[in-house]
């Protein structure tokens, strides 16, 4: 099958396919959104201010109304610039703007929410593909009632860049290279976490060219293991793309790849032209937020200081549990032999969130896109006997809204 042939084929049965998945997810979402609206209003707030006006969205839809350009210099001397959001969340608010009533932040929240729920149909189609539909169901689920979830439901662009990471990696998957590519431009047209997927489509392309020199018969001949069958027993990460687009042609394989980066290059290119800075202007910009790559020397120093004094010792027994668990699960998915688009796109984001000299409160939300660290568990769940599947996903479901609603009444997400 080609990328024509996938603009052509009927999506009802995919969608069928994946309704259980998607229903569960809704109900994770509208039991978030409830515990808000209630926790809210018992705190004499608005939820819709929570979901539209905090934070990021706030810097978006400023974006999307008046443009780049504005910035606010703090007492300190550094100075917040608008440059640092990447524009596609911005280009969808405004344009839903302006074909419908809806306001700059109202148009945004709707943006995330019909993201969310792509971005839950991919991490679906993802896992169904590589180990079967009961996994995929449960992969979605677990993504949903993450502790941070609530994001999902935020005029935010980890949704919208969810979606576009996850069926980008669906479309390599399956031999789509033209779409995977276009996809990744996308994804890099929305968070600088967009490399990630870049670097995915590439090891993937490469590899398979790799391939096909050392056995010609790797893209025109050979069986395709049988969905959640025996993809699940290779113990190495598989390399070629499993399903109809194995006999992709090589013309194809390369525009993908050529396109994949395109998104990313031209917003820092246009930063470094406008802030009259070359290639390093981006890095600038994000250097006035404090952010930059330090390789997780800052996170370890603020990880140390919380050892100070009790209460903060706990804290950071707390941070480095939670940081052993994704290096653990990232090593399970090693280990179970996901196929390498996978656990290069996993890796990469997970790197850049450890690793980053950002705001350590939001490395929960920027290790959010990193879905493929949850296949482990989507397949233990998925093996294991439904009722006990169904109560610890809705225990942990309405732990999620609870902390959600808390959190986001509190400091919230940066």
């Amino acid at each position: 099958m080609t990328d024509l042939d996938t603009r052509v084929a009927p999506a009802s049965p995919a969608l069928r396919r994946a309704a259980p998945a998607l229903a569960g997810y809704a109900a994770v979402r509208a039991l978030g959104l409830i515990a808000l609206t209630l926790w809210s209003a018992a705190r004499d707030k608005s939820a819709h201010t929570l979901l539209t006006a905090r934070w990021d969205s706030l810097w978006y839809t400023r974006v999307a109304e008046l443009g780049y350009g504005y910035e606010v210099r703090l007492p300190n001397g550094d100075v917040h610039s608008n440059l640092a959001f990447f524009p596609l969340l911005p280009w969808l608010e405004r344009a839903l703007h302006a074909v419908s009533p809806l306001s700059y932040a109202d148009a945004g929240l709707v943006v995330s929410l019909l993201a969310s729920l792509a971005a839950a149909w991919g991490i679906f189609a993802v896992a169904d593909h590589v180990y079967g539909r009961r996994a995929g169901v449960c992969a979605v689920l677990l993504w949903a009632v993450l502790p941070v979830g609530i994001v999902q439901s935020m005029a935010y662009s980890e949704s919208l860049f969810t979606a576009l990471a996850a069926w980008s990696l669906y479309a390599v998957l399956t031999g789509r290279w033209i779409t995977a590519g276009t996809l990744a431009a996308l994804a890099g047209l929305t968070r600088p976490v967009g490399l990630a997927v870049v670097a995915a489509v590439w090891a993937a392309g490469l590899a398979t060219f790799v391939q096909e020199r050392r056995s010609p018969s790797f893209v025109h001949g050979g069986s395709t293991p049988a969905k959640g069958g025996a993809r699940n027993a290779v113990h190495a990460p598989s390399i070629a793309p499993a399903g109809p687009g194995r006999g992709a042609p090589a013309w194809r394989r390369a525009l993908g790849l050529l396109l994949a980066p395109l998104g990313a290059a031209a917003y820092v290119l246009w930063v470094g032209w406008h802030t009259g800075k070359g290639v390093f202007g981006y890095l600038d910009v994000q250097a006035g937020w404090r952010n930059g790559f330090d390789g997780g020397y800052a996170f370890a120093r603020f990880v140390a200081d919380k050892f100070t004094s009790p209460p903060g010792a706990l804290a950071g027994t707390a941070l480095i549990a939670g940081v052993a668990l994704v290096i653990w699960l990232y090593v399970v998915c090693v280990r179970q032999g996901q196929p390498l688009p996978l656990l290069v796109y996993a890796g990469v984001v997970t790197a850049l969130a450890l690793c980053a000299s950002s705001y350590f409160g939001s490395k929960p939300r920027l290790l959010m896109p990193a879905f493929p660290l949850l296949l482990p568990l989507a397949l233990a769940l998925a093996r294991a006997r439904p009722n006990r599947a169904a109560a610890v996903l809705g225990a942990v479901a309405t732990a999620s809204a609870v902390y959600g609603a808390f959190w986001l009444n509190g400091s919230g997400p940066p």
